[in-house]
């Protein structure tokens, strides 16, 4: 009987992930910014050796998807890996919550590298898990990772918070 209770179990948990897809979404911060133009600057060497360091961590992973905000910074940062798994960088605007919300229904069931900014990666983490948990970066803070895996915005999803 217990094995029966188990197996039902197990079907339902199969079944309900079915109907659920799971999406993990890989948000990164640019790299380390140069000064060579204040608005839009290109990524410093310490930063494109951060861009190719990324590329490295993520190697083995499958990636569905790369998004990047239309800053040099942001796109220089996800290149390497980009290239790496012969796939194009969209752009999307992090202040526009219906953008977000195609690239999540797109690729839905993937997983999806997202860059952005001190300013916008964790709030974009807090609008997949629909909580306050996550504060703006500091500015000289470059290496977090947060992987959200993502079955239902706003209401189920968890995060792992790694550096590289």
């Amino acid at each position: 009987m217990k094995y029966v209770l188990i197996g039902f179990l197990l079907l339902q948990s199969y079944s309900w992930t079915q109907a659920q897809p799971v999406t993990t979404v890989i948000l990164v911060r640019h790299a380390e910014k140069g000064t060579d133009d204040p608005k839009d600057p290109e990524l410093s060497e310490a930063g494109k050796q951060r861009a190719q360091r990324f590329a490295q961590v993520l190697k083995d992973t499958k990636v569905d998807a790369i998004c990047s905000t239309p800053y040099k910074r942001t796109r220089s940062t996800v290149a390497p890996l980009a290239e790496a798994k012969g796939l194009s960088v969209h752009h999307y605007n992090p202040s526009k919550k219906e953008e977000i919300d195609q690239i999540l229904q797109k690729f839905a069931g993937g997983t999806i590298v997202v860059a952005g900014h001190s300013n916008t990666v964790p709030g974009f983490a807090n609008y997949l898990t629909g909580k306050s948990e996550f504060q703006d970066f500091d500015d000289s803070d470059y290496d977090n990772l947060l992987v959200v895996t993502v079955v239902e915005k706003g209401k189920s999803a968890t995060v792992v918070w790694l550096t590289y």
